[in-house]
């Protein structure tokens, strides 16, 4: 599931992807976050959505929960074990997920 969630990202061009493996910690709130940005909120709202559709139509899986689609800053998708974030760059910045969760595995991948 985490690799088509990436490669929908990749679909729509979103940049700077990366999944957080947090699983050998104690207190982490999914197996997985998966971290992505979109230059606007165009593009941050076509990301959440394209993922929304391959998981849907691919493997029969919907979100238990989805948050932020109006404003498109962060949208936050929950599947259970993986929580997707999409962000638009300065909302990134700001929230610095990543170093929130620095003891996590980082995996990056290509932005194509």
């Amino acid at each position: 599931m985490n690799d088509l969630i990436v490669d929908s990202i990749q679909d729509i061009k979103g940049k700077n992807i990366v999944k957080l493996d947090l699983r050998r910690l104690g207190d982490g709130p999914a197996d997985f976050f998966i971290i992505c940005e979109g230059t606007s909120t165009t593009q941050v709202k076509a990301i959440a959505d394209n993922i929304h559709k391959r998981l849907r139509e691919e493997f029969g899986v919907s979100p238990n929960h989805i948050e932020g689609t109006k404003s498109a800053l962060w949208v936050c998708i929950d599947y259970f074990n993986t929580v997707v974030h999409v962000f638009h760059p300065e909302t990134r910045t700001f929230y610095e997920l990543e170093d929130l969760w620095s003891d996590a595995s980082v995996t990056q991948y290509d932005s194509l």
